[in-house]
């Protein structure tokens, strides 16, 4: 199979704008991201999708591959199937690799890659909930799986409910998992869940993906042990800054 990674790079943050020329110990973010990414071995290539000339310059100083991109798209999965429009060449799935995790690990993108199939339609990544704070904080975003490693749901409550426990007593009782923000699309996917209006569910909990479940679209799961380090404020830069 033929892989494209896509690093979405919008310049506008609400929290943090301009985050992805942020520097992290000499270099940007978007530097660290792509740098991460091009070590994956499943990626046949790694390109960033911006909308802002600064952040596209600044990839090509540091010899890294980008596109220009519409500013208005709502997600970073539309800015993929734009950038995927505009890379050339036949690719079988695009994976979203996120812009502000300049510490991904390439073994997670290929974890995510290593459950693809000409029959899978969508991939993503969760990982085990070990400790209660993470049960309980509605940042993280819950996933219930099947057994053919599907995800049923995501939500920002905890889910499942485990009737007659208190709720501290529930990771003893039951498997919880939290979603972990890569996403594989096969292209063809990649172009249909792009044309789909917003979903009822979507705006409930405020998680596209919940769009793809309610239109009937089936995303497999791989399993992560490796802990993402997200960067969405000012705040979240000064704490990595810190450990390093």
């Amino acid at each position: 199979m033929n892989i494209l990674g896509v690093i979405p790079a919008r310049y506008a943050s609400t929290r943090f704008p301009g985050k992805m020329l942020a520097d992290i110990a000499g270099k940007s973010m978007v530097q660290r991201v792509y740098e991460q990414a091009k070590k994956a071995e499943s990626l046949a290539k790694v390109i960033v999708a911006t909308d802002n000339e600064l952040i596209f310059n600044h990839v090509q100083d540091f010899g890294g591959e980008v596109v220009m991109t519409a500013e208005e798209h709502p997600s970073g999965t539309d800015r993929c199937y734009e950038a995927f429009q505009k890379a050339g060449g036949h690719y079988d799935f695009v994976v979203n690799i996120q812009g502000d995790e300049p510490f991904i690990q390439p073994a997670q993108i290929d974890t995510l890659t290593s459950v693809l199939s000409p029959e899978a339609e969508l991939s993503t990544l969760i990982k085990t909930i070990e400790d209660y704070h993470t049960l309980t904080d509605i940042g993280e975003a819950h996933v219930v799986i099947n057994t053919r490693q599907e995800a049923i749901y995501f939500s920002r409550s905890i889910i499942p409910f485990v009737r007659g426990e208190a709720t501290e007593n529930w990771l003893h009782k039951h498997t919880f998992y939290k979603h972990v923000g890569l996403y594989a699309y096969r292209t063809d996917i990649l172009k249909a869940i792009t044309q789909l209006p917003v979903s009822s569910l979507e705006k409930a909990e405020s998680l596209e993906q919940l769009r793809w479940i309610e239109n009937g679209y089936r995303i497999k799961v791989a399993f992560t042990e490796m802990e993402s380090v997200c960067i969405e404020t000012p705040e979240d830069l000064e704490r990595v800054l810190k450990t390093l």
